[in-house]
């Protein structure tokens, strides 16, 4: 068997993804989607950013012609050179081979088979954090690099985007590595592929998505239910409740001793499970939010009962680029109810540098409609609000008054309801009750490769194909919010008939 460093960081995320990449057939995976290209681009932009002041080799070989790799950098590892750009270390151990391609190694004093210096790997990532899973992998690199240099280096580094150096504590990592080591060999040895569990935040970009979402979806598998997560899943699979229809039939007492779980969880996922079971959506319960201060302004939620209605509205959507810390577009829609009139304000930066000229015309447009509710979907609009108001010393009293008016309408939604939906995010609420969006394959990541896309070339239809997706978005959010009126109405309508 053959083990290499990518194939155990794909293990830490998912051992099914792992087992596939080993085993699959290749003609079963996705494409790489614009984004992931996009990532694997800025990738490649970023280490040739890190090592353009620097002399380096690098071993000449085939791609994935690891015997080769190994031998051209053992070459120069006995020579000594400073250091080795992407160099192929490769180790024998019970029949496994290890292979292991840390972005550097840099030569330090030392003692090892080659003399008196050994090599310390340098993992480059495009992350701000040292996240747990890439310091592994840098332990990874370490017991790789142990076996051919026969010495144990002292230190070794992620490289981070924006953050420079960070030094993996090898005392900590290294026992944790081999431990998920073992478990990855132990796995990629079994008969099977392990069973599929679809968690969106971490199968989107996966290249096996559309393969186990199908698997998934013709299982009608726990995993598509929202509130599942993969401990309480464990947690069920012990009770042989592993479908849909066993979950709705429960008591939410006999689940709340479980780890994980406790009243409020058990109650939702039993409601959320009788939502799917009925195909339709249930009266939840609401209350009243206490006052969030965020960057210093305090911002009052509005409860479901209070929903507010008014002559004029405003639907608010954001698009951003995170890696370039920017928001390029403000999209707003106002509806004037009065009027029956549907407008949309698309506040694009064609620059980088225009972020604080729409930041502006935002304020501005929001003062037009002193009284009118602000409506969005999750936190982040808000959240960006306060940190665009603090780093543009916006006047407190152009700021201040604005916040009240902003409501969530991800907040109101899974407070007031459950929905038969896989997942409370804004596309699956919408397309659930009727909506659809006119480019049916448009997300956030799409947005921000067609971004970079327009930055690139100039070609504005990159930027006609955002303004489309987030009025799309900004009208999905008008679409959820009339559907919740309407439904919190006829529950209280009918309230009122059987009392």
């Amino acid at each position: 068997m053959l083990l290499t460093a990518d194939l155990l960081l794909n293990y830490q995320r998912c051992s099914r993804r792992a087992y596939l990449d080993l085993y699959g057939d290749l003609n079963q995976r996705d494409a790489p989607n614009d984004y992931l290209q996009k990532l694997l681009q800025d990738s490649i932009a970023n280490h040739q950013q890190i090592l353009a002041d620097q002399t380096y080799h690098q071993p000449t070989h085939r791609s994935r012609d690891w015997a080769a790799g190994a031998k051209a950098t053992l070459d120069l590892m006995q020579q000594g050179v400073d250091r080795i750009y992407q160099p192929v270390l490769m180790s024998e151990e019970n029949g496994v081979t290890l292979i292991s391609v840390p972005d550097l190694l840099t030569r330090q004093p030392g003692e090892s088979i080659f003399g008196d210096w050994v090599y310390v790997p340098t993992e480059i990532k495009l992350s701000k954090r040292p996240k747990q899973e890439y310091q592994i992998i840098v332990a990874f690199h370490v017991r790789v690099l142990a076996a051919v240099q026969g010495a144990w280096c002292e230190t070794a580094w992620l490289m981070l985007r924006e953050k420079g150096l960070f030094e993996v504590d090898l005392w900590e990592s290294i026992p944790r590595m081999e431990a998920i080591l073992q478990e990855c060999l132990v796995t990629l040895q079994q008969a099977q592929a392990p069973e599929v569990f679809i968690s969106r935040s971490r199968c989107s970009l996966c290249h096996w998505y559309n393969q186990c979402y199908t698997i998934a979806k013709s299982d009608q598998h726990l995993s598509l239910l929202p509130g599942v997560t993969p401990p309480r899943y464990v947690q069920l699979q012990a009770l042989n409740l592993t479908s849909v229809e066993a979950l709705a039939a429960m008591q939410p007492n006999q689940l709340e001793p479980l780890p994980g779980f406790g009243s409020e969880t058990s109650r939702k996922l039993v409601r959320q499970a009788q939502s799917v079971v009925q195909n339709c959506a249930l009266l939840g319960e609401s209350a009243a939010d206490p006052p969030e201060n965020i960057n210093g302004h305090r911002f009052v939620k509005h409860t479901s009962q209070e929903m507010p209605t008014a002559d004029v509205e405003l639907y608010f959507d954001i698009e951003a680029e995170p890696s370039l810390n920017l928001i390029y577009l403000h999209g707003v829609l106002v509806v004037d109810r009065q009027k029956k009139t549907e407008v949309f304000h698309s506040l694009l930066a064609e620059k980088p540098e225009d972020e604080a000229k729409i930041w502006q015309e935002l304020i501005d447009l929001m003062w037009v409609y002193p009284d009118a509710p602000i409506f969005h979907f999750c936190p982040y609009e808000v959240q960006t609000m306060g940190r665009l108001a603090a780093l543009y010393e916006t006047p407190i009293d152009r700021i201040q008054p604005l916040l009240p008016r902003f409501v969530d309408l991800h907040d109101r939604i899974t407070k007031s309801v459950t929905l038969p939906v896989e997942s409370y995010a804004l596309k699956h609420i919408a397309r659930w009750l009727g909506f659809d969006w006119r480019d049916s394959s448009a997300n956030g990541a799409q947005s921000i490769y067609w971004y970079a896309q327009w930055l690139a070339t100039g070609d504005r239809s990159f930027l006609n194909s955002i303004l489309i997706y987030n009025e799309d978005d900004c009208r999905a959010t008008y679409h959820i919010k009339d559907w919740l009126v309407e439904f919190l109405q006829q529950q209280k309508e009918r309230s009122s008939v059987i009392s």
